[in-house]
């Protein structure tokens, strides 16, 4: 089971189908949805604490439903994703997670994981949940708890960050850079947790669900 989280940040991807994401959205009492994923929000029958973005993606309708919660970030530096975690920043929540930020086009799913280490970087806990696993950024050393068997892979977006050691995995990562992103993927946990040493930077590491 996945530790509960104080806010639910909704992207505009794939709308979550896994039972575990339906109930930690049933769970949340705080909701942020991009202005894009309002609509799947409201199909699946579920209400948004705040909508932030540039607005240009929330049906007319919708947009007179909620006009008391509507949040406008006009700048274009930013993708809606990372102006919906800065409005959880400023409202002082600390513990997030992701949902719908994968799927649909590839080109924002790329963009939104990789975001995850500058999302760490003012938020206590950030992941991001799709339906296939979870994935969890580490700014320092860190142990993760796995299940034996299961698939993980680990990705490095800043090639200059040293792994030093790996505990746990089959196949160990000793004393490497990891200079493309395939180069830590596909590995597996050997037991119950796994350690990932790091000498500074940060990876981000993602674990495929077992049954």
């Amino acid at each position: 089971m996945i530790t509960p989280y104080d806010c639910i940040v909704v992207a505009n991807g794939s709308f979550p189908v896994l039972a575990e994401a339906l109930s930690l959205l049933e769970a949340a009492s705080v909701i942020i949805a991009c202005d894009g994923a309002v609509g799947s929000l409201c199909r699946k029958g579920f209400v948004p604490t705040a909508i932030v973005g540039d607005l240009d993606s929330i049906p007319g309708d919708l947009r007179l439903r909620y006009a008391d919660r509507l949040h406008a970030v006009a700048e274009q530096d930013t993708n809606d994703l990372t102006k919906a975690i800065g409005f959880a920043v400023a409202s002082g929540l600390t513990d997030v997670l992701i949902l719908g930020a994968t799927g649909l086009r590839e080109d924002h799913t790329l963009g939104n994981i990789s975001l995850l280490l500058d999302y760490a970087r003012t938020l206590r806990r950030v992941e991001m949940l799709s339906d296939f696993g979870l994935f969890t950024p580490l700014l320092r050393t860190g142990t993760l708890t796995s299940k034996k068997g299961q698939q993980v892979s680990v990705f490095s977006p800043h090639p200059e960050v040293e792994i030093v050691n790996t505990e746990g995995l089959r196949w160990p990562i000793r004393k490497r850079t990891l200079t493309s992103w395939w180069q830590g993927s596909l590995n597996e946990a050997l037991g119950d947790t796994f350690t990932i040493v790091l000498s500074g930077g940060g990876v981000i590491v993602y674990r495929l669900f077992v049954d």
